[in-house]
């Protein structure tokens, strides 16, 4: 489990096939923390640390984490969001994200007002009932508060911190990032299924 507290930035150093996975090979500070075995949020994706070298670290990612996310489309150079998991101890700053992309969306527009920043994403309409105005949402591992939505849209306002700490710095109009909806909206969506009211 994360927070969504974005605290390290990851780059993509190396990025080979194997079969229908891929290995990432990631460089960052954080390095010196990490375990074989670990959890580790990347832009979102919980993914298991593999490999452990001096300055960087290896994960894998299967198939069917490359056809629900962005992964696949990553380059090297690439700057990362990275969160290692919550422990009882930590101070839940975010909200709970469990590192389970639920799929993807587009940057529709990107806004600067007075020194912060209005980003503004598709909505995928099989998912658009778990967007509530004022709501929680992860976007690339970043926990985030909804602040417009729309019919095909929503929007989520970038403070000038997070803007610097994150890879929200670099995102332009047109590319895609990975959408966590929250987990409270998805529970009680499986039991109002159960009982027949949807």
């Amino acid at each position: 489990m994360f927070t969504g507290i974005i605290r390290h930035l990851g780059k993509l150093e190396k990025i080979e096939k194997s079969g229908s996975s891929l290995r990432l090979r990631i460089s960052s500070v954080l390095r010196e923390q990490l375990q074989i075995d670990q959890s580790v949020s990347h832009d979102g994706i919980c993914l298991t640390v593999d490999q452990l070298f001096s300055d960087s670290y290896g994960v894998t990612a299967v198939k069917e984490t490359i056809n629900k996310t962005t992964i696949g489309s990553w380059e090297v150079g690439k700057t990362i969001n990275l969160e290692t998991a919550a422990t009882p101890s930590s101070a839940l700053d975010g909200h709970i994200v469990q590192g389970h992309v639920d799929g993807m969306s587009q940057v529709l527009k990107i806004e600067e007002v007075g020194g912060s920043w209005y980003f503004h994403f598709s909505i995928d309409s099989e998912n658009a009932h778990l967007l509530v105005k004022k709501g929680s949402i992860s976007i690339n591992g970043v926990s985030l508060t909804i602040a417009e939505l729309k019919e095909d849209r929503f929007s989520v306002a970038i403070i000038p911190y997070t803007y610097e700490h994150t890879s929200f710095s670099g995102l332009q109009k047109g590319d895609w990032v990975n959408i966590e909806y929250d987990l409270i909206g998805k529970y009680v969506e499986r039991m109002m299924l159960l009982r027949g009211n949807r």
